[in-house]
């Protein structure tokens, strides 16, 4: 397989703990966002949004889109299970990792931070903006395990909801969150990073980290 990623991004950082959670080597392949190397047109020829990650299987089929990848990953390679068999449980961890892959991460990614710039905002409201993001977003998250049992966000194992906490919380950390205020998403992050699948998969672990 190869994976079309950036380091720094959390959404290459979602599937990269999915693959090593199941066991998965892939060619990791680099596309520097903020050079704009991912609008080079053999980039554009596999992935038309322009975006990481991509995922080149082992019979060449691409596939686009983190979760998409993630769950892919999860009903091709089932162990360890990254979803609940419980359909009220799935569903749960689906809604709770949609509404930091969806909600959340899309509306500060680096391209709308980019148009924010070009439509004139100066850079402290930029950074602010990125900042209120996050912090409504995570309160949410917050808000949503509160109840549920740890020490991950939803039980004993790291599931979807994980793969997506993960990577948000290092974003909401590089735009000053504090991110004290959740500390029942600290505890879920602390479960998840205390195993070398997550550890392994982090920025500055990556070969193209800068």
């Amino acid at each position: 397989m190869k994976l079309h990623g950036y380091f720094r991004s959390s959404a290459a950082y979602r599937v990269r703990i999915a693959l090593n959670l199941k066991g998965l080597g892939a060619e990791h392949l680099p596309h520097h966002l903020r050079k704009g190397e991912q609008c080079a047109p053999a980039y554009l020829a596999i992935n038309p949004q322009g975006l990481v990650p991509t995922l080149e299987n082992d019979t060449g089929a691409v596939l686009t889109q983190s979760v998409a990848i993630i769950e892919w990953l999860d009903e091709t390679h089932p162990n360890p299970p990254l979803l609940p068999k419980e359909p009220l449980r799935r569903a749960k961890v689906r809604a709770f990792a949609l509404a930091i892959a969806c909600d959340t991460h899309p509306v500060q990614n680096l391209k709308v931070l980019a148009r924010l710039r070009e439509l004139g905002l100066p850079e402290e409201k930029v950074q602010d903006w990125a900042a209120w993001v996050n912090r409504e977003g995570l309160s949410a998250c917050e808000t949503l395990i509160r109840g549920e049992p740890g020490p991950f966000c939803f039980g004993d194992m790291p599931t979807l909801a994980d793969l997506c906490l993960v990577p948000q919380l290092a974003n909401a950390r590089r735009f000053g969150v504090d991110v004290s205020a959740y500390p029942r998403l600290l505890q879920a992050e602390a479960a998840a990073k205390a195993l070398p699948a997550f550890a392994n998969a982090a920025p500055e672990k990556q070969p193209d980290a800068e």
